[in-house]
């Protein structure tokens, strides 16, 4: 093309170069090109023309000869030989700021171009209609980078066109109303040559908006209708982005139910980014309250499926339609009905914050904002009040309650923190409603609200003191800005002083509610503590200690217990000049129930047998509290743990202590363990030291290992877990980090005590629930219980752990972890043998149950035959060798003793590829005789139903849809004729069933792996030509990325290859030949795309017929007619209503469509 000169003098550089470079202002860039427009049109087109065709990624240059002797189409055709197909990478897709930079320039140079010829070169009927027709073009060929480049362009080609028209509107309605204000002057002042030239103008702009109607009307019709349901994602996201431009940008033209239908249709996309950018298409319109009564009908018939997409798969299409559903709210409280409103209610319990926040801000909206906030304070005033929140807060009490998700209050005060802080933060009045009677017209509050209130109200003061979401939410704890971090500092200290004053208060009134008092004591944790000394508030702190003491004496449930513990504990931090003051209250207290303690401990031990009630309840009482204070204090010198270890050496010798005795003595002593190491690791201890310590984990060991054997199975289990948790802290890591000397304290479990914990793992983790209660009636065999039940009845329980470690495992060694599993169900089917004898029954539920457990473990090879091909295959020779492991002792005319395991192995032939079943069924037939091939008894049905399993799909090809995908899409398309036209499944075909040119691909990669070659990318012609595949069917080529297997499970000799060795020396060596020639049809997929298809999922055309018609639609009514202005005449015709049932598919409720290969039946209502 013509180059384009730097200013400086430099070597001369291309259009492209000089935008991709955007070292020159655009403008400039674009004057310089109107400049060699003016001087030769047709040299500055070609250099336009090239631009368009390099931004493609094309290496290819139009010469002017082909420009002014060539059609657009062999232009097109000859500049596709000209791409490099090695790389599917183009500008607009190439990674990188700097071509990210270019999209931008490009998008800029286009726009600008328009503004600057706005005013004439648009209008000389050849450079709009050259670039338009080029664009056109190129925006249909079946190279993906000219489609996606060109449509980028005509959009933005479009947008900028839009905004000309709008321009043109304006000065129209002003030259008509100079026009009549100068008609309107009497005759005498009348100036008639001033008439005369503001009709010449308004005739000139009159023309000049009909010829930009017709440029639209070319590019819409031309190009929008065809690609906004192109077969590539970013290329239907552009269009629909556009389309919401022009209708914000020109509502009065483009806000309409023309134009909006195709939001609305495409709304249904299957790629998340496409229905993102509807979305936001359409936030930008309802943002507009003037706009609503033009959208009114748009609302009513996609409102349902808006609200649907709230729950959307992709998170970010989630928040972004709860945000539109939140406008559609604030333009109309009626357009959304009770049950929409509760769909979004319930996703403030969301996980994923963003959705939450946005769910958060509707509820707001709908339910806690104030209409009329005067009023409301002045009658807040009446009633002696000093919020006038008191009814939000309530509301916001019934709405948790009826929520019924009460354990996620943390996640309800976070997705209303964004946007209702000033609710949340007004603890006056939540206290107010706690701790003072209801004035008149006000209810009094439930116990089960003021549960519910107390909760609320201490999560909204962790929310603002640690000012981060709660755990599941959010990444972990990020930077918080200086202006966040000085709002924490001002919250925490407003949070203080309001409740150093009435926490005491709190506590006072509901201390005998164990679940209220346990929620208000998280709160003291939250205090700046300084508060207490610089404002002396020392007699609240009094008071704060004295309620915590009566909560103390009142309560052993845990819980409370252990909120008390951590209050103490946080007050007793040394940094705060307070801790003397509590240190003094917690030792009091301390020795008041040690020595009730071991007064207690002294009475049991004595009475021993003929202890009562009360005595088993002291001693538990107190064991409680300390075992609750032990946990986060240090009370070693108060030796606990001798008292502790009394008991239990007591309960063991007399087999009469009480569990709950039991449980919390072992749990006390393993803190007062823990608690002594602490004190030898943070210090320099001396040999005594450690030889005293060693001696106290080693009887408290033995306890723990005796209890395993204790009759009480919560004492069992508490027994357990502290034997692993020790054991892991006493464990060889105990000396690492340079702490060599305290080498004496590591412990080795002996083999007994190891038994011992995998039988209670056997035992009791694996175990049914109901077996407890079998314990009087008939107990199902052992067998069954271990592994049936382990598989199947705690799958919930343990179902994500053995994923994850068969995920593992998988990931080390594919074939290694196959065997396991072969095996595993080998074992399964042997114990099921010596259960039931040889003859077993095969629909018995126990062997239904080994064949759900091999189902299950053929879904964890996941979709990808290519990568497990050799571990599937290898099971498979496991799994046939342990079959006819073992002949029958009866004659070979009875099946093998393990025959019946083939019924099992069938659940894994679906996961072998086609050759793969072919050579697998050939190792078969090594173990078969000519007589069980000819067996037809029930005996023989496992033998059978498996070699069908094998040769299902593996002796003949069926013929299916034509694949091929873009890198998004990822949709099976078909192309003859007509793009977008569907093809029906043929009868009998199997979804997704190979074509024959993908079985002669596959079989001349078979060829290679029998040849020991190492496995590369398939080598394919160069396709030159846009019309090559015309007529040629698509083919279906493998992942260059997913190679089938490492070149080292082909080098070293596999047992696949091997079989597959001996199968392929079995040939004919014609068959050879043939699979090879057949190898060769492969044509490369890279840049080659079939252009247009239907890619809505239940509102688009499936028939040929329909999509014709809906074409044909497009092209009768579908005229870009910009609205009149005040000197045109209305137009008689009305425009057909495109939501109407005639127009349009009725959405899901009333059409059924199975698209791509599958029948189609479209339902209209």
């Amino acid at each position: 093309g013509v180059a384009q000169h730097n200013g400086d003098g430099g070597d001369p550089v291309t259009l492209f170069e000089v935008v991709k470079l955007g070292k020159s202002a655009m403008q400039s860039v674009v004057d310089e090109w109107i400049e060699s427009y003016k001087q030769d049109r047709d040299l500055a087109l070609l250099d336009l023309i090239n631009f368009f065709i390099q931004c493609s990624g094309c290496k290819g240059t139009v010469r002017i000869e082909m420009f002014r002797n060539m059609q657009n189409a062999e232009i097109i055709r000859k500049m596709t030989e000209e791409f490099d197909e090695d790389s599917g990478d183009y500008p607009l897709t190439m990674p990188g700021p700097l071509w990210k930079k270019f999209r931008y320039n490009f998008c800029e140079f286009i726009s600008v171009l328009i503004r600057q010829c706005q005013y004439s070169i648009i209008y000389d009927e050849y450079m709009m209609d050259t670039v338009i027709s080029l664009l056109t073009g190129l925006s249909d060929s079946q190279v993906r980078a000219f489609r996606h480049t060109s449509t980028l362009a005509a959009m933005k080609l479009m947008t900028a066109l839009v905004n000309v028209a709008l321009n043109l509107s304006i000065h129209q309605d002003n030259t008509q109303r100079q026009y009549e204000a100068e008609r309107n002057k009497i005759a005498g002042k009348r100036a008639n040559d001033k008439l005369e030239l503001l009709l010449q103008k308004r005739k000139e702009l009159q023309e000049n908006q009909d010829e930009i109607e017709n440029m639209m009307n070319s590019i819409f019709k031309g190009i929008f209708v065809h690609r906004y349901r192109d077969a590539i994602a970013e290329i239907r996201a552009i269009c629909i982005e556009e389309i919401g431009v022009w209708m914000k940008m020109y509502s009065d033209a483009f806000l309409n139910d023309s134009y909006l239908k195709y939001v609305g249709w495409t709304l249904h996309d299957r790629q998340g980014e496409v229905r993102l950018k509807c979305l936001k298409a359409l936030q930008n319109l309802y943002t507009n309250r003037e706009l609503f009564p033009k959208l009114e009908l748009f609302t009513n018939r996609f409102k349902d499926r808006i609200v649907s997409m709230t729950l959307d798969k992709e998170y970010d299409v989630a928040v972004e339609a709860i945000r539109l559903v939140t406008l559609i709210l604030q333009g109309s409280e009626d357009a959304l009905s009770n049950e929409d409103c509760e769909n979004v209610y319930h996703l403030v319990y969301s996980a994923h914050r963003p959705v939450a926040v946005a769910a958060g801000e509707f509820l707001h909206r709908k339910l806690f904002s104030r209409h009329d906030p005067q009023a409301e304070e002045a009658l807040a005033k009446r009633r002696g009040r000093s919020s006038p929140n008191g009814n939000l807060i309530r509301m916001l009490v019934l709405f948790f309650l009826e929520s019924e998700l009460h354990e996620h209050a943390a996640y309800l005060v976070d997705s209303l923190w964004e946007s209702s802080q000033e609710l949340l933060k007004d603890w006056e009045c939540m206290t107010e409603l706690l701790t003072e009677e209801p004035v008149q017209g006000e209810e009094v509050l439930s116990d089960r609200q003021e549960s519910a209130l107390i909760e609320l109200m201490v999560c909204t003061i962790r929310q603002a003191a640690e000012a981060h979401p709660p755990v599941g939410r959010g990444t972990g704890k990020r930077v918080l800005t200086a202006k966040e971090r000085k709002t924490q500092i001002d919250d925490k200290n407003k949070l203080t002083e309001h409740f150093i004053m009435t926490l005491p208060m709190l506590l006072s009134k509901y201390q005998a509610d164990s679940e209220k008092v346990a929620n208000l004591l998280q709160i003291p944790q939250f205090f700046d503590l300084d508060v207490y000394s610089a404002g002396r508030m020392e007699k609240h702190l009094d008071a704060l200690l004295k309620q915590i003491r009566l909560v103390v004496e009142k309560h052993i449930e845990m819980d409370v217990l252990e909120a008390c513990s951590k209050t103490y504990s946080i007050l007793c931090s040394e940094e705060y000049t307070i801790m003397n003051r509590v240190d003094i209250a917690r030792s009091q207290l301390i020795d008041e129930m040690t020595d009730r303690f071991a007064h207690s401990v002294e009475g049991l031990l004595q009475e021993a047998e003929e202890a009562d009630d009360d005595d088993i309840y002291n001693v538990l009482s107190t064991l409680k509290r300390l075992t609750a204070f032990h946990n986060a204090h240090d009370l070693t010198r108060w030796d606990l743990f001798g008292n502790c270890y009394r008991l239990l050496k007591a309960g063991i010798e007399q087999g009469s202590m009480p569990e709950q005795i039991a449980v919390q003595a072992l749990q006390c002593s393993h803190y007062s363990v823990l608690w002594q190491l602490v004190k030898i690791t943070e210090g320099a201890p001396s040999k005594d030291d450690l030889v005293a310590l060693r001696r106290v984990v080693k009887s408290f060991l033995a306890v723990c290992q005796q209890c395993l054997s204790n009759v009480n199975t919560p004492v069992k289990e508490q027994a357990f877990m502290l034997l692993c948790d020790l054991l892991m802290i006493f464990s060889h890591q105990l000396v690492t980090g340079g702490r060599d000397g305290l080498q004496p304290l590591v412990f080795n479990p002996d083999m007994t005590l190891q038994n011992e914990l995998l039988n209670f793992v056997l035992d009791h983790v694996f175990v049914d629930q109901d077996d407890e209660s079998q314990s009087m009636g008939e107990r199902p065999p052992r067998w069954f219980t271990v592994h049936d039940k382990r598989r199947m009845s705690y799958y919930n329980d343990y179902g994500d752990i053995i994923k994850e470690t068969l995920s593992k495992t998988r990931q080390t060694d594919k074939i290694l972890c196959a065997k396991t599993l072969i095996l595993s169900l080998q074992q399964l089917f042997n114990e099921l043998l010596q259960d039931q004898g040889p003859n077993l029954d095969r629909t018995s539920s126990h062997v239904s149950g080994i064949k759900e457990l091999a189902r299950r473990f053929a879904l964890t090879f996941g979709l990808d035959q290519i990568k497990t091909r050799e571990a599937v295959a290898t099971l498979h020779k496991d799994g046939i060798e342990f079959a006819f492991k073992f002949q029958n002792p009866r004659g070979p005319e009875f099946p093998p003793i393990n025959l019946a395991f083939l019924e099992v192995l069938s659940e894994f032939s679906s996961k072998l590829i086609r050759q793969d079943k072919k050579t697998v069924h050939s190792y078969l037939e090594k173990f078969m005789s000519e007589s069980m091939s000819e067996r037809r008894e029930d005996v023989w049905l496992p033998l059978i139903s498996y070699r069908n399993s094998l040769l299902t799909g593996g002796d003949e090809d069926h013929m299916s849809v034509t694949s091929g995908s873009s890198s998004k899409a990822g949709s099976v398309r078909s192309k003859k004729g007509r793009p977008p036209v569907h093809k029906k499944r043929i009868e009998g075909e199997e979804p997704g069933a190979p074509t024959p040119l993908q079985s002669s691909v596959e079989g001349s990669w078979m060829l290679r792996n029998d040849t020991l070659q190492t496995p590369g990318a398939l080598q394919t012609p160069q396709l030159t030509s846009t019309v090559l595949r015309e007529n040629r069917p698509a083919e279906h080529m493998p992942d260059p990325d997913s190679e089938p297997g490492s070149e080292n499970d082909f080098m070293q000799m596999s047992w696949l290859g091997q079989q597959k060795m001996e199968e392929v020396n079995r040939k004919d060596r014609t068959g050879m030949n043939y699979i090879k020639a057949r190898s060769n049809q492969g044509v490369r997929r890279g840049l080659m795309e079939d252009d247009a298809e239907p890619i809505f999922e239940d509102v688009m055309m499936s028939s040929r017929g329909q999509l014709e018609d809906m074409n044909e639609e497009f092209e009768d009514t579908m005229v870009i007619d910009l609205p009149p202005s005040r000197n045109r005449r209305e137009r008689a015709e009305l425009r057909p209503d495109f939501f109407d049932s005639a127009a349009m598919i009725e959405d899901e409720s009333h059409a059924h469509v199975l698209i791509w290969g599958k029948r189609v039946k479209i339902l209209r209502s």
